[in-house]
């Protein structure tokens, strides 16, 4: 029954935010992310652990407005990923603009395939659909199954609009290889925690545990790594940034090349969310497998930190 409420509700917000206009939906992000998320301190402590780890020498202030504006940020996502669904794809691409398309098509034209490295950052179910459009290439995104099967059934429906082919999140190796050798654009998030067995990267300074599959996945086929990053803008469209993960270079064992392109891509990302640090999922355990996080159990913040925040 609960799953049952959970869909209902669900549905309910989506069908609300597709009939206000879209600089509505924002302001309801927003309301959303501080006056529900926020408030009700929604991973607060993470978020607030998260930041101050990230920035050790950030003043208090600094902190607490990255952390307001992080979750505008995710609010808005979510009523955003709503609010797209019933839009049509000129209306979609219209909000969308690329600023230095260059960088992917070149990457295209080496017809090796191409995996497009994106993160958790400004609007990512909106990318997805919103640079498709643009860009005259085949898409394949590694999707994350949700608990609800029928909620999630509804998100890939969505994904799958402009006819991207999704792919759960697991046992996908020979899914993501058949992709790249039909010469898709394959769109994986590799932002958040891997397992513990996952490659240890440097990321904002600490040990992150990290996936490993988009430099693996290069390594084996050849095709080029892409990070696409959507920057919100002032007038509330959204700027996708493309930058290319250098692949020369590389020494030693194939698991050795791997950790050393992981690096590189972690790096790049981490220069971007420094840029726009707001527009990141601050909220999520990133650093859980870090042996002193581990320790900690997320308590690193116990100074009154959380409460000034």
């Amino acid at each position: 029954m609960s799953t049952t409420i959970e869909y209902l509700l669900f549905r309910l917000v989506g069908w609300l935010a597709r009939f206000v206009p879209y600089g509505a939906a924002r302001h309801i992000g927003h309301a959303l992310g501080l006056g529900v998320l926020y408030l009700t301190g929604y991973r607060k402590r993470i978020t607030l652990d998260n930041l101050t780890h990230a920035f050790p020498d950030a003043s208090p202030a600094w902190v607490r407005t990255v952390m307001r504006g992080a979750y505008k940020n995710y609010g808005s996502a979510i009523v955003e990923m709503f609010w797209a669904g019933g839009r049509s794809a000129e209306t979609l691409k219209a909000k969308v603009h690329l600023r230095n398309p260059g960088i992917l098509h070149s990457a295209l034209q080496r017809d090796a395939g191409l995996i497009l490295l994106s993160a958790h950052f400004g609007s990512w179910e909106f990318m997805l659909n919103g640079l498709r459009l643009h860009i005259p290439a085949r898409f394949a995104a590694i999707v994350q199954r949700q608990r609800n099967e029928r909620i999630d059934a509804f998100i890939d429906e969505q994904r799958r609009r402009f006819d991207v082919e999704t792919i759960a999140m697991g046992p996908s190796v020979r899914e993501v290889l058949r992709a790249l050798k039909e010469k898709k654009a394959v769109v994986i998030l590799g932002d958040q925690s891997g397992p513990r067995e996952s490659v240890f990267i440097p990321f904002f300074g600490r040990p992150s545990a990290t996936h490993r599959g988009a430099a693996a996945f290069a390594l084996r086929t050849g095709a080029p790594i892409v990070i696409v990053l959507l920057v919100r803008q002032a007038d509330g469209t959204h700027e996708a940034v493309f930058e290319e993960i250098p692949m020369q270079g590389l020494s030693g064992s194939r698991d050795e090349q791997v950790r050393q392109l992981t690096a590189r891509h972690a790096a790049v990302l981490e220069k971007h969310i420094r840029l726009h640090p707001e527009h990141w999922l601050w909220m999520h355990k990133r650093w859980k497998h870090t042996p002193d996080q581990e320790e900690e159990n997320t308590g690193a913040v116990t100074d009154g930190a959380q409460e000034r925040a």
